[in-house]
């Protein structure tokens, strides 16, 4: 038996469609009958089987609001203007049919009926599908100026912001919690919409509203209704947020359940509770690394840059964001230093020089000075032996420098020491007495000279 009520119940949605379709119908042939009065029948017809499937409606909305948990305030409204639609669907047949046992409806204009019982199926279906989707369903989309105009609360999203600089010193309920519930919860929890008696917009409702009891446990995360369904896949039907809504991320669901673990603090900070530093990683400003500084610069002329591609270097663009050059010689082997003279005309937009595989000298350094946006150099594959290269440390934004399979010496080495904001030096096969890696200066240049080797394993003595 149970059963069955179940799936009765469950039909509601798609019975309910029924009588709105008829209902409309008959509003429409009524329009367009309003002057011959030719299809009373049919309409007064349509108004009865409207009634029936209204009844039918009723009912099987009844029995989903007893199986499915509903509370009966959340219902009530809906169900009683359901029961009127019915009633309303009726009195429409005998006013058409004009039954005579009902006097008094000879004195209600079919009118009057009509737009009644329009404003009925309106509201009864507008608190259906509050009941389904929510109140806030139609006007979610609407920008929050005109939710406020219409008196709707607004709930503005929280940013967590939190750097490398002040995590510790973050308040976490304040700087973390507050702002994944604000964001992800308090639509559906607040004084307006309490969906499970549930209040997650002030500290109070946090720790003891719930039609089930409290939603948190403290120092137990497993045990708190709050985080386990929002660990819930979203395909089960007790996830929260439901489907639909706006989702946390696995790592603010992950400090939910922290923030439980460690005692529901309002007060306390990151630091104070002791929590690791990649809890709130993902949480930081994301840094985006380009190969070019980020100072604004003019467009090099497309003369200069025509200019430049016919002599058989290769130029172009490094991003649409930006008039910051890439300049290559892979094709131009026969570049030397006389040369340089040819990128002078660009010399403000070349961010990253690739000379390697060329005809250049250690001459080429004073040159190669002059490009003030330089980031990454290569001069890889060439007779560069390191002399003049200090030229190089006035160069604010050089970052990295290849300078694999050349001839530089060892005693060079140290006039890498003071470049601002070099970090890599590329030594491979450079003939230096030297593998692995090595830092250098006060600024971490890590240099990389390459020859590494493996050690000796059983297997490689053993001949097959």
């Amino acid at each position: 038996m149970d059963v069955l009520k179940q799936l009765f119940g469950r039909l509601h949605p798609l019975v309910v469609h029924l009588p709105i379709g008829f209902i409309i119908v008959g509003l429409l042939l009524q329009f367009y009958d309003r002057k011959q009065k030719e299809f009373n029948h049919v309409i007064s017809l349509i108004y009865l089987w409207t009634g029936y499937f209204a009844v039918l409606a009723c009912t099987t909305g009844y029995l989903h609001y007893l199986e499915e948990g509903y509370s009966f305030d959340s219902v009530k409204v809906h169900l009683w203007s359901g029961i009127a639609t019915a009633l309303f669907s009726f009195l429409m047949w005998a006013k058409l049919k004009d039954k005579s046992m009902l006097p008094f409806l000879t004195k209600i204009p079919v009118l009057v009926l009509s737009v009644l019982i329009f404003i009925l199926i309106s509201f009864t279906g507008h608190q259906g599908g509050n009941i389904t989707h929510g109140e806030d369903y139609l006007i979610e989309p609407l920008p929050n100026s005109l939710k406020s105009a219409l008196g709707y609360e607004v709930f503005e999203e929280k940013k967590i912001v939190l750097t490398d600089e002040n995590w510790e010193a973050a308040i976490l309920y304040d700087a973390v919690i507050q702002p994944i519930l604000n964001n992800n919860c308090v639509s559906c929890h607040n004084a307006k919409k309490a969906k499970g008696e549930l209040l997650l917009n002030t500290k109070q409702g946090i720790l003891e509203s719930g039609e089930n009891g409290p939603v948190v446990l403290t120092s137990h995360a497993d045990k708190s209704d709050l985080f386990i369904r929002m660990k819930l896949p979203k395909s089960d039907d007790n996830h929260m947020p439901p489907d639909g809504k706006k989702q946390p991320s696995k790592e603010a669901i992950k400090l939910i359940g922290v923030w439980i673990e460690n005692g529901i603090s309002f007060d306390k900070t990151i630091g104070e509770l002791g929590l690791e530093k990649s809890l709130f990683q993902s949480f930081f400003p994301t840094i985006i690394q380009t190969d070019y500084p980020d100072v604004a610069i003019a467009a090099a002329s497309q003369d200069s840059i025509l200019r430049i591609k016919n002599s058989g270097l290769h130029l172009n663009t490094m991003s649409e964001n930006t008039h910051y050059l890439k300049v290559s010689a892979l094709n131009l082997k026969s570049f030397s230093d006389s040369d340089f003279q040819l990128l002078k005309s660009v010399a403000s937009q070349i961010a990253v020089l690739d000379l390697g595989g060329t005809q250049i000298t250690d001459a080429i350094f004073t040159d190669i000075a002059s490009l003030p946006h330089l980031t990454i150099l290569k001069l890889d594959n060439t007779t560069i032996t390191g002399s003049q290269i200090e030229r190089l440390k006035m160069l604010e934004h050089l970052t990295s420098i290849n300078l694999s399979n050349t001839t530089f010496k060892e005693e060079n080495l140290n006039k890498l020491k003071d470049f601002k904001k070099l970090e890599k030096v590329f030594l491979f096969n450079s003939g230096l007495d030297k593998s692995g890696t090595e830092i250098i200066g006060q600024s971490n240049i890590v240099v990389e000279y390459g020859n590494y080797t493996l050690p000796i394993v059983a297997m490689d003595s053993i001949e097959f």
